[in-house]
């Protein structure tokens, strides 16, 4: 069974287990959900929603997930915002720092 963003079940069980905190900025999620800084979002790293594999989808910040929206990975870590929150290939999570290297894609 897949939820409504069409991600499977274990995929998504599996990346709540992972990403505790937001995979681009490091913000620790909040059970609490009251600032959006500490909310966790379905991130897509390579904005393709047919690519719902482990090494694609994450959890980000809405923050961070506004953000970069629908723009390409290494175009967003250049971007204003990026610099103002300090977030470069070097500091996020190694599933997008995986990303980056080997961009996942459909099989």
């Amino acid at each position: 069974m897949a939820n409504r963003w069409g991600i499977k079940a274990e995929v998504e069980d599996y990346v709540k287990r992972r990403d505790l905190e937001c995979v681009y900025c490091r913000v620790k999620f909040s059970k609490s959900n009251v600032s959006r800084k500490s909310r966790p979002s379905w991130e897509h790293i390579v904005n393709d929603i047919q690519i719902n594999g482990i090494d694609n989808i994450s959890l980000c910040c809405v923050s961070c997930n506004s953000s970069k929206g629908a723009k390409k990975l290494k175009i967003w870590l250049e971007s204003a915002y990026c610099k103002k929150k300090n977030i470069t290939e070097k500091t996020v999570a190694l599933v997008v720092r995986e990303a980056i290297k080997n961009p996942p894609s459909l099989k």
